[in-house]
């Protein structure tokens, strides 16, 4: 579909949306930063401030809340289905904003000669909900918070 600088997108299925980004870090590193609500704090929400409510376990809960430079504040919550540490985590996600409108993700770390690539499949109930996703602008906010979570784990190398 489109590469945003770093992020490349793709449109597997009418259902989905493919986000694949490498990172100059180990996998634990980046599987922490996307597990630990330290970590999420830093660079979620496109590195704007954020609350973070996690419960990363199989039945577990997550609920993020980005506080936008426009005033406004952006919910998102889900429930953790699957964890294969640090390989993979299947989690629902949903923008509160847009109620019972919920897609699976399935996130990938794989490591590559001490860097990791971070693949998450995005599954839709519908054609139309995927591409409802797509015109949102998600691909300049996923590009956005990972360039914040690509300078955060600098710091942390």
């Amino acid at each position: 579909m489109t590469e945003t600088r770093d992020l490349s997108i793709d449109l597997p299925s009418d259902h989905e949306i493919t986000m694949s980004r490498t990172f100059d870090a180990p996998r634990d590193l980046v599987f922490a930063a996307h597990t630990q609500a330290e970590h999420l704090k830093r660079w979620w929400g496109r590195g704007n401030p954020l609350d973070v409510e996690i419960d990363f376990r199989v039945g577990g809960h997550y609920r993020n809340v980005e506080h936008a430079p426009d005033g406004n504040d952006y919910a998102f919550r889900g429930e953790f289905r699957e964890i294969v540490v640090p390989e993979r985590i299947v989690q629902t996600f949903e923008f509160e904003g847009m109620p019972g409108h919920v897609a699976v993700e399935t996130v990938v770390f794989t490591e590559q000669s001490g860097r990791t690539v971070v693949t998450t499949t995005t599954r839709f109930d519908t054609t139309e909900e995927r591409d409802g996703m797509v015109e949102s602008g998600m691909a300049q906010g996923a590009s956005e918070s990972y360039a914040a979570l690509d300078r955060y784990l600098a710091t942390l190398r």
